[in-house]
């Protein structure tokens, strides 16, 4: 798909659609317009007696320090300069493409007085793959992500270092010529739009969004695999029991589970035993875990939407002519998101683990060899492998510790409480990561021992998805290296390709 900017918000999947597989974005003749009209009031307001705010001004505690307006290009350009202070690794390319995508569509809403060529600089770097090197620390999450965004800024100006299709870091005013591009020259106001804005945090968190979706759903896939594997029953998912609790979440778990368990030879062999009255928490609350995380991230995709329909500047150059100080900068309502389904995204790991270390049991998992091994002492099967989801499910308890708690003032206490959003959107990215891992661990151990329930076949749709992880991934046998079928397994889950191979047989998963 083609993204046009027409001065409105966008969408989750055009964020995920220019972010990750790199589409082409076009500014409209609407938004331009929109651009100039503002621009106009803007240059209006940079000559005004009455002091304008980063127009006129200083930044920050300088606010009070009055710029004279042939200097105020200058200022500009050293406000990006000065702000391009990060340290650390560079963030993910799919993070700095969606700052330029969200920031472009910001001031293609008409309400930042920069003229249209500072979004199609934006555009064009995008559609030339130009991607800034942007350092991961530097954002306290207020006044926007400040440093990230001047550092993404830095590159449009010739300045800084920018990635190149898949080349490594080059220098940006070499990069730009080589594709045709000029540098930006920056006017009034225009460096203090370009990084007054909540960009960073907000594309983390739309992309983080996406994954978490499908990430949800191959919860489910791989809890029903270890519903089979334990023995368990599909009793407790019945639509009538979750009808008289009715989370949204947890009635959609619940379905996709039944569904995926249905025509079990597995689950049917035991219907009529005693040996397991009622399946353990890890079992029998799995849709209760996993439907409260699907809850929360209609909660994060909520705040989410709002802010990526929302005009994020400060100051703003109104219809009216008015040049409005605003503190919609501060990203408090996206670290309190991110934060969120941090938490929720920690517990879907922490909950998947329980059920890898009750199939490795034997004293729990009703029959199972040891540590799914053969011939149990002379290889150890699974068994570091649930030590690798534990260590996962471990860092996933440390990165759900709330980041919007901890402020820290800034800038000579004018910027006295700040939301930490951009760091709660980085260690959410670390959470996803993580529970794909868990998950990986999960498909792997519930495969295996649903091979080592034969003769009895699973359900259709779990069925599905060991032969589709098949293809990959050996079967049972003696001991050998885990390393690479997790990663094969990881890479089957983050492509979508194990809910895709389970929809094809049960049908849209929830």
């Amino acid at each position: 798909m083609t993204v046009t900017l027409r001065g409105v918000g966008l969408a989750e999947e055009q964020v995920v659609a220019v972010a990750r597989h790199h589409e082409k974005v076009v500014l409209s003749e609407a938004a331009r317009t929109k651009m100039e009209r503002s621009r106009t009031r803007a240059e209006r307001a940079s000559t005004s007696r009455e002091p304008v705010y980063g127009v006129s001004t200083g930044f920050g505690a300088l606010a009070g320090t009055r710029v004279a307006p042939l200097r105020q290009p200058e200022l500009q350009l050293a406000l990006i300069r000065s702000h391009a202070a990060g340290v650390g690794p560079p963030v993910d390319v799919e993070v700095v493409r969606a700052m330029m995508l969200l920031r472009a569509r910001t001031l293609s809403m008409g309400l930042s007085g920069v003229r249209p060529a500072v979004a199609e600089a934006l555009v064009a770097a995008l559609n030339a793959e130009l991607t800034p090197v942007v350092p991961r620390y530097g954002s306290v999450g207020c006044s926007g992500d400040l440093a990230p965004l001047a550092h993404m800024s830095l590159a449009l100006v010739g300045e800084g270092e920018v990635v190149a299709g898949e080349g490594g870091a080059i220098p940006a005013a070499a990069a730009l010529k080589a594709a045709g591009l000029k540098p930006l020259k920056l006017e009034t106001k225009e460096g203090l739009a370009l990084i007054n804005g909540t960009d960073g945090m907000l594309g983390m968190l739309a992309l983080a969004c996406a994954d978490a979706e499908l990430l949800f759903r191959t919860a489910d896939v791989t809890a029903a695999m270890s519903v089979e594997a334990l023995l368990g029953t599909d009793r407790a998912f019945q639509a009538h029991l979750h009808e008289i609790r009715p989370h949204p979440g947890q009635v959609a778990s619940a379905a996709n589970l039944f569904a995926l368990l249905s025509d079990s030879e597995i689950v049917g062999s035991h219907r009529s035993s005693r040996h397991a009255v009622q399946d353990s928490y890890s079992i029998r609350c799995s849709p209760q875990v996993a439907g409260a995380a699907r809850d929360t991230l209609g909660f994060a995709r909520g705040i989410a939407s709002v802010e990526l329909s929302s005009a994020v500047d400060n100051p703003v150059v109104l219809e009216n002519g008015s040049v409005e100080s605003t503190g919609n900068f501060h990203g408090e309502p996206l670290a309190f998101a991110a934060d969120f389904l941090a938490i929720a995204a920690a517990e879907v790991g922490a909950i998947s683990e329980r059920r890898v270390d009750r199939m490795l049991d034997p004293h729990r998992s009703e029959g199972l060899p040891p540590f799914l091994a053969e011939e149990p002492g002379v290889n150890s099967g699974m068994m570091v492998a649930q030590y690798t989801a534990a260590a996962l499910v471990a860092e996933n308890r440390r990165l759900a510790a709330p980041a919007s708690v901890d402020s820290i003032p800034t800038s000579g206490m004018q910027e006295d409480h700040v939301s930490m959003g951009w760091g709660a959107a980085l260690k959410l990215r670390s959470v996803i990561d993580n529970l794909t891992q868990i998950l990986a661990v999960e498909l792997l151990a519930s495969a295996r021992a649903l091979d080592l329930r034969a003769p009895l076949k699973p359900a259709p749709g779990t069925a599905a998805v060991r032969t589709l992880l098949r293809r990959d991934v050996k079967g049972p046998g003696p001991d050998r290296v885990v390393s690479p079928e997790l990663a094969a397994a990881a890479a089957l889950i983050r492509t979508g390709a194990v809910v895709e191979a389970a929809e094809k047989v049960v049908g849209r998963l929830r």
